[in-house]
């Protein structure tokens, strides 16, 4: 209950609990449907003495008033409803039982203000002589805010409803409670079932009891007087009244009196002061349909004249107007400006939309389509694109009768959105090519920025030499278009190719971006630059310069009005939230992010790729793969080169731990043939180290020396921590992979030492998650290696239950790495990393005497096999990542399940919550 409510409800409370308090009258006044009624019903429910009466009337009925008389002696409750239909007895009778309320009596009378006879006199003229002991008040319920909105819908459409579609549904119903209740109503019947959008809110028409209230009214008017309310109608929001009465086609003088009319019937609001409309924004709908087609056309051409006489022109109802009144010509003129408005204030999306549903039109005249096709483009590339976009320009560019300069800008802006927006990669970079060698000689600014494009390399497919072949031919042509937004356009392009090959001048191209007093084009590619070099510089490992090129360049697209580019580098923060350790939240952030860009898998492929890896992690393995393929949509070849390697390696790591070595090795082969074809190599950081692992235990050792003699000479002398933390890591994968058949104690040991390197490389970086993983590697050899001594060289020999010194440090480091583990959240690391510690700690420390007691509680082995099992690994899985049997892990769950009362998996993941 809102504190408002509250308020009305306490004083009749008060009341009716003391049989002796003084009286109390409450008005509740409210609009149609506002919840007047489900009030009263609140107050019929409060607890009273056991004397007080409860008495319903409800004004205008049959029935009759109560006897009131009857009830003057004893406490009583009134409670009175739809006052403003009460005739002259009834209003005389109620006068007389609020006028005689006695101690322990409360009245409470509701009405519409609207439909009173005299407004602002629930009870009529003359006003009432009220006692003076009588406490008199007034409560107008309030609309439903969003909030309240959303869980209404969530109720009724059992919660699945988006937020914009909770928004539209306030703005439609003007959050008046039983108008919410009603379109909900209607959107729980669709076929097909309500999917949860905004559009469908808008499709789903007016709820029966609104259609009848509002047309009602209107027929309540003459004739003469209807016009101003289809006027209303037509322009669909509040309008002054000169602006009314103009589009109603009525005179000055009638026009005044049929809104004084109208506004007496209620079939007009005064939403706000000076502004006239409906009091539900829904019922416009209604009123239009029933406006005959000539009038309502005619009514359309004047609300088009009307709002062109606004400042500042609102061009797109301008143009829906002139649609409707069938002006063709100045229709296309009105979508073009609305069109230019939009983009150049930053709203896209919105750009688009009215010019993608105006060049589906059939019949539109060529002219109109090559003036307004570019206009679709260039918004759709800057802002949000929707698949419809594409469709539209695909066609578009199949039209001969385009000049040449059109279809080549049409096309540029194409192969833009294919690859960029839409992860079409092979077709996206075979269009751009096409418009770079149409727009050569008659557009030069953009044959640049088509070669700008091809210039990237993030693609799958071409090697990097190819994208630098392009280089000098694209710098030729900005500079010949003197045109500072392609000069730019090209250096964004050019400092993402020269940071992802780890190239120094990197940084010095980046302060060459126009950040400070560029024109809006130019700094829209500025931004791009910006956000482009943040990108890179978090795959690099220079956290703290993106942290900040990420905040400057989401500053300068939000200024400059580029949408893409700010939602960019949010996909970008989640990866850098994910390398240093920034997980709390970050799953939700990441399923978040996969909604708000549902269908651009571009622009989504960063969060799905941290969702996966976090997946794997938390040991969530059923859903590693749904995440890292983008729910089937998506192989990771087909992803940008350095997300396809980042998630070909959390593939072959899962491949590994599930004993799949074969599988894991041909995948490692697939995906660095991908990296190695491409020749970015501070991209192979993330799959160098698994694909060294993978093919090792395959036996193909030549294969695991070629991984790692191609990364190391690929990174050359490159400025890339990341990568060449990861070149370490590989050497020490490779060299305690190749320790048992070949040096044994010593190879474990010279691993060790590498892995220690790594492990203080990524803390330097820093990345938490992979320090704590080489550390646990470094671990792991000295324990290995220590193992090899207490075993003796032949004689199997045990040399004593003492740990040495670089045992007991390893053993402390693992320790360590398993605390990290857990404090990151990554629950299958943690638990691997204490099974290796219990395989070292009985012999340290012994067990001691009286072992404790799990009867009725969970052991820590069996939570931790308990919380892998929830989080989806089977039986084997866990056998192989804590060192058991597959049937010990069954026992373990066994008893769990027996001790928390679970009856299945899925229940034991509920139970563990309640479990101690």
């Amino acid at each position: 209950m809102n504190e408002a409510r509250g308020s009305a409800l306490r004083p009749l409370a008060r009341v009716l609990a003391d049989g002796r308090a003084e009286p109390v009258l409450l008005f509740v006044e409210g609009a149609a449907g506002t919840g007047k009624s489900h009030l009263l019903q609140e107050l019929a429910d409060l607890p009273g003495t056991a004397e007080t009466v409860r008495v319903r009337w409800r004004c205008g009925t049959d029935g009759g008033p109560p006897d009131e008389d009857a009830h003057r002696r004893v406490p009583t409750l009134w409670l009175v409803d739809d006052v403003h239909r009460a005739d002259e007895d009834e209003l005389r009778r109620l006068r007389r039982v609020l006028e005689g309320l006695g101690p322990g009596s409360a009245a409470a009378v509701a009405y519409r203000p609207e439909e009173l006879p005299v407004p602002g006199l629930p009870l009529g003229a003359p006003p009432v002589a009220y006692p003076p002991r009588l406490a008199v008040l007034r409560h107008r319920p309030e609309p439903w805010e969003e909030e309240r909105v959303r869980r209404a819908a969530a109720e009724a459409l059992g919660g699945n409803c988006t937020p914009e579609a909770v928004r539209r549904l306030r703005e439609l119903t003007g959050g008046v409670p039983r108008v919410v209740v009603d379109l909900l109503a209607v959107l729980g019947e669709r076929h097909p079932p309500f999917a949860g959008t905004a559009a469908e809110v808008e499709a789903a028409g007016v709820p029966a009891r609104l259609a009848e209230l509002v047309l009602s009214r209107t027929h309540a008017l003459s004739p003469a007087h209807r016009p101003v309310v289809w006027a209303a109608a037509v322009l669909d929001g509040p309008a002054g009244r000169d602006e009314l009465i103009a589009v109603s086609g009525l005179g000055t003088a009638t026009g005044g009196d049929a809104l004084l009319r109208a506004l007496e019937v209620a079939a007009l609001a005064e939403p706000a002061e000076g502004r006239y409309g409906f009091a539900v924004p829904l019922a416009a709908p209604a009123v239009r349909a029933c406006v005959p087609g000539p009038v309502r056309q005619d009514m359309h051409g004047r609300a088009a004249d009307a709002l062109g006489r606004r400042q500042p022109v609102p061009w797109d109802a301008v143009a829906e107007h002139r649609r409707a009144a069938g002006d063709t010509r100045r229709w296309l003129g009105a979508v073009e400006r609305a069109a230019e408005s939009a983009a150049a204030s930053g709203r896209h999306e919105q750009a688009v939309a009215l010019l993608e549903r105006t060049l589906a039109t059939p019949g539109l005249p060529p002219r109109s389509r090559a003036r307004l096709a570019p206009l679709l483009a260039r918004s759709a590339v800057t802002g949000l694109r929707s698949d419809r976009t594409v469709e539209v320009l695909a066609q578009i560019v199949r039209d001969a009768s385009l000049p040449p300069a059109v279809r080549g800008e049409l096309r540029l802006d194409l192969g833009l959105m294919l690859c960029n927006q839409m992860g079409r990669f092979p077709e996206g970079w075979r269009v751009l090519e096409t418009a770079a060698a149409e727009l050569r000689e008659v557009r030069p600014g953009l044959a640049a920025r088509a070669m700008a494009a091809l210039l990237t390399p993030y693609w799958p497919g071409h090697s990097i030499d190819v994208h630098r072949g392009w280089l000098a031919e694209a710098v030729a042509a900005a500079d010949a278009s003197g045109d500072d937004a392609m000069r730019t356009a090209v250096l964004a392009n050019r400092i993402g190719l020269a940071m992802s090959c780890a190239d120094p001048e990197a940084w010095d191209l980046v302060k060459e971006l126009p950040v400070e007093g560029a024109d809006p084009a130019c700094a829209r590619q500025a931004a791009r630059g910006l956000c482009n070099a943040a990108d890179s510089a978090v795959w690099l490992g220079f956290h703290k310069r993106a942290e900040d090129l990420m905040t400057e360049g989401r500053d300068l697209s939000a200024q400059s009005g580029a949408p893409y580019t700010e939602q960019g580098v949010l996909g970008t923060r989640l990866i850098q939230e994910w390398w240093t350790g920034q997980w709390p939240g970050l799953a939700e952030k990441c399923e978040d992010f996969i909604a708000a860009t549902a269908d651009m898998p571009y622009l989504a492929s960063d969060a799905y790729l941290v969702r996966g890896l976090l997946a794997l992690a938390q040991g969530d393995w059923g859903e590693v793969l749904t995440w890292l393929s983008q729910r089937g949509t998506f192989g990771t070849e087909k992803l940008p080169v350095p997300l396809g390697a980042t998630a070909a390696g959390a593939m072959i790591r899962l491949a590994l731990a599930r004993q799949e070595v074969e599988a894991a090795a041909e995948q490692a082969r697939a995906a660095w043939a991908v990296v190695a074809a491409k020749g970015v190599w501070p991209w192979a950081a993330e799959l160098a180290p698994w694909a060294v692992e993978a093919l090792a235990r395959a036996g193909d050792g030549a294969a695991a020396h070629t991984v790692v003699r191609d990364f190391s000479r690929g990174l050359g002398r490159g400025d890339a921590p990341a990568a060449g933390a990861a070149l370490i890591w590989s050497r020490a994968v490779l060299a305690e992979t190749e320790a048992p058949d070949r040096e044994g104690r010593a190879g474990l040991l010279r691993a060790a030492e590498l892995y220690r390197e790594a492990s203080a490389a990524y803390a330097e970086l820093p990345r938490p998650y992979t320090r704590a993983l080489t550390a646990e590697g470094a671990a792991r050899c000295v324990l290995a290696a220590d193992t090899e001594v207490e075993a003796g060289p032949d004689t199997g020999a045990d040399t004593g239950p003492d740990e040495g010194p670089a045992a007991l440090s390893a053993i402390a480091e693992l320790e360590s790495c398993a605390r990290s583990f857990t404090e990151l959240g990554a629950v299958w690391d943690a638990a691997r990393a204490r099974a290796l510690l219990r395989t070292r700690l009985p012999a340290k420390k012994g067990r001691p005497p009286g072992r404790p007691s799990h009867a009725d509680e969970l052991s820590p082995r069996e939570t931790e096999v308990a919380q892998l099992a929830v989080s989806g690994l089977t039986n084997r899985e866990i056998a192989a990542t804590l060192h058991l049997s597959p049937r010990t892990v069954e026992q373990h769950i066994a008893r769990a399940m027996r001790k928390t009362g679970a009856l299945s998996r899925r229940d034991l993941a509920h139970r563990l919550g309640r479990t101690p």
